[in-house]
């Protein structure tokens, strides 16, 4: 049996991350709310050391896994550590743009030279790496995007890259970071659940 099916088979009885449903309207994006999204963009582009602590939840509409998430960010090298209680299994992601190390699932360390690529073939799982360090902060990641926003002007949905990114609740801070994501492509479906943001 493949890595990816056993990883799922013993996940299968985890929750994905809890995602409440959104409590204010969307608004159409108009330019005093993208000016304000700018700025705000801008002041998180200064900030490239941080870390977070949370759950994260995957699934391809057929298999599903879920665990704790560490994530450390240092400029462009990114971290992430996923464990999975039940099993008591930790994974980790790490390398930066170009290339990318998952340790934890085989014997052997597997590399390779894109970090979604990888976790695709090794887990099935389709998380959009390069975006997500900037969609898990409420930012654009650089592409097309199409975004909404909440009553407050912060981002309520972002859609970029095929993915619609909604982002359910924030934590306090300034600039504000979010508590919930939720992002899908069709059946593909990664929801992050925040608990702790540092560094920021």
């Amino acid at each position: 049996m493949k890595p990816s099916r056993i990883f799922f088979a013993t996940l299968s009885s985890l929750l994905l991350a809890a995602c409440a449903g959104r409590n204010v309207r969307p608004l159409p994006a108009d330019a005093d709310l993208l000016s304000k999204q700018a700025t705000r963009e801008r002041a998180l582009a200064t900030r490239t050391t941080w870390t977070l602590k949370g759950r994260l939840g995957v699934s391809d509409g057929h298999d599903s896994g879920s665990g704790a998430l560490e994530w450390q960010q240092t400029g462009s090298r990114y971290r992430f550590s996923v464990h999975a209680p039940v099993t008591g299994k930790t994974w980790v992601l790490s390398g930066e743009p170009g290339h990318a190390v998952l340790e934890g699932l085989r014997d052997a360390v597997v590399e390779g030279g894109d970090a979604a690529a990888l976790l695709e073939r090794e887990l099935g799982w389709r998380v959009p790496v390069a975006q997500l360090v900037h969609w898990v902060r409420g930012a654009r990641a650089g592409g097309a995007a199409q975004i909404r926003f909440r009553a407050d002007g912060l981002p309520a949905e972002i859609d970029e890259d095929g993915w619609t990114v909604e982002y359910l609740d924030y934590g306090p801070g300034e600039p504000a970071q979010p508590s919930k994501v939720f992002a899908s492509k069709g059946d593909y479906k990664v929801r992050l659940s925040i608990r702790e943001w540092a560094g920021l």
